[in-house]
């Protein structure tokens, strides 16, 4: 199978998805690339974590709101926001993943795929 060739619209989203984190001070923010990789099903994992229930509500809130204002996109498919352990939103080229300290470290999920190049933003 051909490796997904990435484009510049997902480079550009997966940065506004990285401002709306960081708006409301998200921990930890890694960017995936997964667009590289034998059947990938995504060009982007973004992955944060908030100390908080109301902290990661409060980042894909934000996520949404900044992806919206700058591209008219909504996610075509978002869940996790009846406890807010892991909230998940789909934008399709790229993933958006925010969790709470205890789920990130038990999915471990930049482990999973350490073949990806790997950005930390400060």
């Amino acid at each position: 199978m051909a490796k997904r060739k990435r484009n510049e619209a997902s480079d550009q989203l997966a940065d506004i998805v990285i401002h709306g984190m960081q708006e409301r001070k998200a921990n930890d923010i890694v960017k995936l690339n997964l667009g590289p990789l034998q059947n990938s099903i995504t060009d982007y994992f973004i992955i944060c974590h908030g100390t908080s229930r109301t902290q990661v509500e409060a980042i894909a809130d934000s996520v949404e709101a900044e992806v919206k204002k700058s591209t008219g996109q909504s996610p075509w498919h978002r869940e996790g926001f009846e406890n807010c352990e892991w909230v998940l939103l789909d934008y399709y080229d790229v993933v958006v993943h925010i969790f709470q300290p205890e789920t990130r470290n038990f999915y471990q999920l930049e482990r999973l795929w350490a073949d990806a190049e790997r950005t930390d933003v400060s």
